[in-house]
């Protein structure tokens, strides 16, 4: 299914409520992307409105027309609906968007629904605004649904020795993989994949990242000790105002540096802002004003 809106009547709209933008989820009143792209707007003095947009299980498809013939510009997109929001955009996706069989990112261009994932980028950002040094790192993903499908190319383009995917079922870390490998035959060397209990590594790993939901859950993944090289970073894509399960298991297990996915939150955010206003914001305050509000939760 491919989307097409009016853009004559887009543009009417526009001009006549200004730019609007949205996040759309079920549920969504714990989003923080409103809070987020208001601050990315202040600073480049960008006038917008940016709300939560709660859209039915069983109409996505209808809410996402029903914004964009009604005006809206661009929307952000979260559980359940970045497969959804794929199918949608089919006819227009980035890239990134191809790869990850997911958007999360949408917006009008010609009169036709154009997608991206940002997912990626935001981790990147974030891994390098840390100081961690991905090209040349031996690199271990724990988990491989939407999550880790998303982020799974920016890795790989940060010049990493070695990206290993592990998962609890380990069918779906390879069918993943394989998937890559039959799209991108010169990752056959660098990507691969196994299950939890195949993390060890004999170099052990310069990063580790947890793509898994089971900081969602405030458990661990079942994974071996000593995984950790010297001077490893161990990250989790969830964040919470206290150190994740993930992120405690990591410490005991020696890992030197520690991070939450917060920073990653605003980098993909950024990028969705960049792709919509063709300006790129600070992230710096934005973050740091959200890991304040989040330590006061």
């Amino acid at each position: 299914m491919t989307l097409h809106v009016n853009t004559s009547s887009t543009l009417s709209a526009n001009q006549a409520t200004g730019q609007r933008f949205a996040v759309i989820g079920h549920p969504i009143k714990h989003s923080r992307s409103p809070s987020i792209h208001q601050q990315f707007a202040a600073q480049l003095h960008i006038a917008l409105t940016y709300e939560r947009l709660e859209a039915p299980l069983d109409a996505f498809a209808l809410t996402v027309t029903q914004f964009f013939s009604s005006g809206g510009r661009g929307l952000n997109v979260t559980v359940p609906f970045k497969l959804e929001a794929w199918e949608l955009a089919r006819a227009h996706l980035s890239p990134r968007a191809r790869h990850a069989q997911a958007v999360n990112t949408l917006w009008i261009q010609n009169g036709a629904l154009h997608g991206c994932n940002t997912d990626g980028v935001g981790l990147v950002a974030d891994l390098t605004r840390l100081g961690v040094r991905c090209e040349g790192a031996r690199i271990l993903m724990i988990g491989a649904g939407g999550a880790a499908r998303g982020v799974l190319g920016p890795l790989l383009e940060t010049g990493c020795k070695q990206l290993h995917v592990v998962n609890r079922t380990v069918d779906r870390a390879q069918a993943l993989v394989s998937e890559w490998h039959a799209t991108e035959p010169s990752t056959q060397k660098t990507l691969s994949a196994g299950s939890l209990t195949d993390a060890e590594h004999p170099e052990k790993w310069d990063v580790v990242v947890n793509a898994s939901a089971s900081s969602l859950a405030g458990e661990a993944p079942a994974l071996p000790t000593g995984l950790y090289a010297p001077g490893a970073w161990a990250y989790d894509m969830m964040y919470a105002a206290q150190p994740t399960a993930f992120m405690a298991q990591a410490n005991a297990d020696g890992a030197a540096h520690l991070s939450d996915g917060l920073g990653m939150l605003v980098g993909q955010a950024a990028e969705s802002f960049y792709l919509w206003h063709g300006k790129r914001p600070d992230v710096a305050p934005v973050l740091a004003s959200l890991r304040a509000e989040l330590n006061q939760t």
